[in-house]
């Protein structure tokens, strides 16, 4: 009888400086490499997060197994995981780097809208929503096990290329744990995985304030108009204007122009007068007026 041999250990440190130079090829060929990051022994900080984990944690199928994939997972084993519907596909660091496939059965039709059905109207906003601020109802309905977005064990399958015969490796373990530390920067992506948007569950909720929204800017666009038109101050709604008869025109008295003032005129000057000495007008010494229109030139006899 011959048993399965196992590959030789090979410590971490070295795995993982042997799965960062598979990455970089790969990259250099143009296939996309997305690593699951974790700091610290803390897996899911999230609500998302821990939510996907403890509902996995909480399923017998697979407790068993989750240990060892856990540890995996916290030492950047898990150097590639790309989340698609109804998909995980992965590349796990171990003796040497392994294949994962993990699918999972798309969410129904009617289990999702059971599930939007409880929620309406309780989902303010996508961004509440995506960064888990909600009630303890609202989180409990959408990630129920089995009847919200957490899967049970029968609707997912595992595939790996490790030479591991268990349904559940310890290599597909790890990439379960994954997703919970993904979803903890894109929570979104469990709504992708089961095949649905997250946009559904408040597509009424911002119907509704995108209403409110428009209406308000209107009517005070309207006053504002109608303010700078008239030069009045509007209360409330803008009341109609009646218009006046041709015949009313008519009747209303003209109203009188002030005269415009005329400018006031200077004085004439007045002629020059030139006194002259007695002995320049003659024997008896009189004085005499001569204006300037008389003045003549002076004859031989006034010279004197």
């Amino acid at each position: 009888m011959r048993y399965q041999e196992w590959a030789p250990y090979v410590p971490v440190a070295t795995r993982r400086k042997q799965a960062a130079a598979a990455m970089v090829k790969r990259a250099k060929k143009g296939l996309v490499v997305e690593p699951v990051v974790i700091e610290g022994r803390t897996i899911a900080r999230s609500a998302w997060g821990k939510r996907w984990c403890g509902a996995l944690e909480a399923q017998a199928d697979f407790a068993n197994r989750l240990p060892r994939g856990r540890t995996y997972a916290r030492n950047g084993s898990v150097v590639h995981l790309a989340i698609a519907k109804g998909e995980l596909t992965a590349v796990v660091s171990g003796s040497e780097l392994y294949d994962v496939r993990i699918t999972i059965t798309p969410l129904s039709d009617a289990r999702w809208k059971t599930v939007r059905s409880e929620c309406a109207g309780q989902v303010g906003s996508a961004l509440a929503l995506l960064q888990g601020k909600l009630s303890d109802k609202v989180m409990d309905v959408i990630a129920r096990t089995g009847t919200g977005l957490i899967p049970l064990a029968g609707e997912v399958k595992f595939r790996c290329s490790c030479p591991d015969a268990a349904t559940l490796c310890k290599h597909c373990a790890a990439v379960l744990y994954g997703v919970g530390a993904r979803l903890d920067t894109k929570p979104e992506m469990l709504f992708a995985l089961r095949g649905v948007s997250h946009l559904d569950l408040i597509d009424e909720a911002s119907a509704k304030s995108l209403t409110k929204a428009t209406r308000a800017p209107t009517l005070k666009a309207d006053d504002a108009t109608l303010s700078s038109i008239f030069g009045i101050d509007l209360g409330g709604p803008p009341q109609p204007t009646p218009k006046k008869s041709a015949s009313a025109k008519k009747k209303e008295p003209a109203v009188a122009k002030k005269p415009a003032k005329k400018p006031a005129k200077k004085p004439a000057k007045k002629p020059a007068v030139i006194a002259q000495s007695g002995a320049a007008a003659g024997s008896g010494g009189r004085t005499r007026k001569v204006t300037g229109s008389s003045r003549r030139p002076a004859s031989s006899t006034d010279r004197g």
